[in-house]
């Protein structure tokens, strides 16, 4: 099935305008078996309650009676289960959790279709792509300010986007690439499928598509490619006499401009290019900022992804490109670690060091930047005195000084903040 996939991203790679057919028919017991290795077996059960490990017990018995369904097109997506998840500001992020068997199928068309569009994307769209992430999002961002002049920068941010993406136009710009009607249906009942709120309530969107649901981010990449991405780098930035240059992440997207006028005409227009498509843009987080190292004095400071990027100077006394946590991204972050210190202080110290220093792991692995070790040594020391505070509070253990809960610590381990970002020969001239 891998050799089945690689020769359709080889044939769309070949033959750009080329709509593939009977791609239905490759939903069989062998392939979804094999897309079974690609399911998240610890993500939440969806409305049957029904665990990744409930299912896999039955494994091969359960997939037979899924593509009995899928043949006689009896198959029905199950309702989707809303989940709100706190963002840290007072917001809440909304997730839609489908049931297993859905989850499966998803990711088995969800690898189709990547095998599709991977070979239109553009080189600047890094978000859910294999391969492409975060850190080379910001990397080539970096690279982009460091070698090459601009001037101006915008900033901007689509309201609601995983809600508001439109069924009609979602449909239409994959059948740009797929002629399959059955396939087609198939996707339409999972943007379709209602929606299970946490007061019961059952609603049916006329737009959007759940965030947690496994399909979704490769859908939410190809409405993007249509509506922004060939849009800027194809019609847009052939129109400009300046060098322009776009980076997306999901639905998070930064522009670059070497004259003014340009990014005062990208800013006008891009509502009314994501209007079209009935997408929102958010006035408030939308703004033309000045960045340029002749002008640093002048030059504001502008957040992606999480980091602060600002201009300042080398050892050398030269202009570099420095980023840093986004403030915050690092109130938040300090808030959820202390709230799960104190929910978690009374377990055994030997598996809360274990649990902790996962997490910090993951945090250091995500904002383990080149010149942000500041940073991440100021949120190191806030958890060790976060942790200090809420072990001395545990009843069945003995307060216990500093020195004590150094050496506490050196017995179990403690997590010290680390660089992750590789250093190559480009950075390691722009940071020296």
């Amino acid at each position: 099935m891998q050799r089945i996939l690689q020769g359709i991203a080889n044939k769309a790679q070949r033959e750009k305008s080329y709509r593939f057919r009977n791609l239905y028919t490759m939903l069989n017991v062998q392939y979804l078996l094999e897309s079974w290795r690609y399911l998240n077996k610890n993500a939440a059960s969806g409305i049957d309650k029904i665990s990744a490990k409930d299912y896999e017990k039955n494994l091969e018995s359960n997939v037979n009676d899924l593509v009995e369904r899928l043949k006689k097109k009896t198959y029905r997506a199950k309702l989707v289960r809303r989940k709100e998840i706190p963002k840290g500001n007072g917001k809440t992020r909304l997730l839609g959790i489908p049931a297993v068997e859905d989850k499966l199928l998803q990711v088995a068309v969800a690898r189709i279709l990547s095998s599709i569009f991977e070979e239109d994307f553009i080189v600047h769209s890094y978000g859910y792509r294999s391969g492409i992430g975060v850190k080379e999002a910001v990397k080539h961002l970096t690279d982009e300010l460091q070698f090459t002049y601009y001037g101006y920068v915008v900033e901007a941010d689509i309201q609601g986007f995983f809600d508001n993406i439109d069924h009609t136009w979602l449909l239409a710009m994959l059948n740009q690439r797929i002629s399959d009607k059955a396939l087609l249906n198939l996707i339409a009942k999972w943007l379709k499928a209602g929606i299970l709120l946490e007061n019961s309530k059952v609603i049916h969107p006329a737009s959007g598509t759940p965030q947690g649901g496994v399909i979704s981010p490769v859908l939410a990449n190809i409405y993007l490619h249509y509506v922004l991405d060939i849009w800027t780098e194809r019609k847009f930035s052939k129109d400009c006499i300046g060098k322009v240059t776009f980076i997306r992440y999901a639905d998070d997207f930064i522009c670059l401009f070497q004259r003014q006028e340009e990014a005062e005409r990208f800013y006008n227009i891009l509502a009314e290019r994501l209007g079209k498509f009935n997408l929102e843009l958010a006035i408030a987080k939308t703004q033309i900022l000045l960045f340029d190292r002749n002008k640093m004095l002048k030059s504001k400071r502008f957040s992606f992804l999480g980091f602060e990027f600002y201009w300042g100077f080398s050892q050398n006394a030269k202009p570099i490109v420095k980023r840093r946590t986004c403030p915050k991204k690092l109130k938040s972050s300090r808030k959820t670690v202390k709230e799960w210190i104190k929910r978690s202080r009374s377990m055994k110290l030997k598996f809360l060091l274990k649990k902790l220093n996962s997490k910090l792991r993951g945090y250091y692995n995500y904002y383990g930047l080149i010149g942000n070790y500041k940073s991440l040594s100021l949120f190191s020391y806030f958890v060790e005195c976060t942790l200090f505070k809420w072990l001395n509070r545990r009843s069945q253990m003995r307060s216990m000084n500093w020195k004590e809960f150094v050496k506490m610590l050196r017995k179990y381990g403690f997590q010290k903040p680390f660089i992750s970002e590789k250093r190559n020969y480009q950075l390691s001239f722009c940071f020296n």
